[in-house]
């Protein structure tokens, strides 16, 4: 069992708590989550959980630490404040919150070189990261069975000039050494991407550990789901890393702030229309559009960013959103009311 640093313990979490309360508990690292039971990871080893002692599991996202009594006792006495988290929009639904991980270093974004390969989700997963502060890897699979793996480092790189771009055979061990830079001691790396991409290769050859793999289907190149949980591995150089489901369905939950980051080029062009009020559609000194048809704004690229928008502005202005805002302020105290009530006609109006 990987001791508190390797499992990922910094100071972010050691000042949540006094000398006096570590004497009594002891912090543990959820590792795994299933329908009814996580497993969590602590200096003492693996425990189980009954999912059932939570106010609410779906608050808990694997990566999370808990303080745990020392007493033996399997009911948790609090859940520690997050360093962050990534999540998504659950499916089917506008305004419920999904989490992926949380507390997570760094976020590999998995994609193979085939017909797999999306831009449209390259961007998501990048606002998802910057709005979560992780720092993004694209790491392109299936090196091996692309007859140009060019074309998609090429593709890739514009999608944001600074994040790096590792392009591997997921069962070559000397290719795969060049993703252990992010996976030393303490480092936590998230891992995600759609069915078939490789991430349980990945995960299989990075922590020598044992999840079941599928080809991906004849034709498409569409993979087929092997990871049904979130689940921790360790790794022989300290770090963890924290398989993800397969999602061939991913929008970001309301209220991410990475868009722009995500898009620094089309944020670097607006405001430098000719007309504040612009639309960005057929304005005269429009500069989104002048850079379209030169060729130094791809118009895929503008509309998915118009895309996200879009759906943050939907999200966030629905009933359910704005109602869940509210439940999770709190309750607000009211003034002390002066004088006497006044007519209930005013009340309903």
């Amino acid at each position: 069992m990987p001791d508190l640093e390797q499992l990922g313990w910094r100071p972010f979490f050691q000042q949540q708590h006094d000398a006096h309360e570590l004497s009594k508990c002891y912090p543990a690292r959820i590792a795994q989550i299933h329908r009814n039971h996580c497993l969590i990871w602590s200096e003492r080893g693996e425990q189980t959980l009954d999912v059932g002692v939570f106010p609410d599991p779906r608050d808990l996202a694997v990566g999370d630490w808990l303080l745990m009594p020392a007493d033996g006792g399997t009911r948790p006495v609090r859940m520690f404040t997050r360093q962050n988290k990534l999540s998504r929009k659950a499916i089917g639904s506008r305004d419920i919150e999904q989490l992926i991980a949380a507390n997570v270093d760094t976020l590999f974004i998995v994609t193979s070189c085939n017909d797999d390969f999306n831009p449209a989700r390259i961007e998501r997963y990048l606002a998802l990261a910057s709005g979560a502060g992780v720092a993004p890897v694209i790491v392109l699979t299936k090196a091996d069975l692309a007859a140009d793996v060019d074309r998609y480092i090429t593709a890739a790189r514009p999608l944001h000039p600074d994040v790096p771009i590792e392009c591997v055979d997921a069962r070559n061990a000397e290719q795969l050494a060049r993703l252990r830079p992010w996976c030393k001691t303490g480092q936590t790396v998230a891992l995600v991407g759609s069915s078939g991409v490789g991430k349980s290769t990945l995960i299989n050859n990075l922590a020598q550990a044992h999840q079941p793999t599928a080809a991906a289907r004849a034709g498409d190149d569409k993979g087929r789901h092997t990871t049904t949980s979130r689940s921790l591995h360790p790794l022989q150089d300290g770090g963890l890393l924290l398989d993800t489901p397969g999602m061939r369905e991913f929008q970001l939950a309301a209220g991410v702030q990475g868009i722009e980051d995500a898009f620094q080029d089309v944020s670097a062009l607006l405001g430098h229309c000719k007309f504040n009020d612009c639309r960005h559609e057929v304005e005269a000194g429009c500069a989104i559009q002048a850079a379209i048809a030169a060729g130094d704004l791809d118009a895929r690229r503008w509309l998915s960013y118009l895309k996200l928008h879009a759906e943050q502005r939907s999200d966030s202005s629905s009933p359910a959103a704005k109602a869940s805002k509210v439940r999770r302020a709190g309750p607000i105290a009211k003034p002390a009311r002066k004088g006497p009530r006044p007519p209930r006609q005013q009340d309903e109006e």
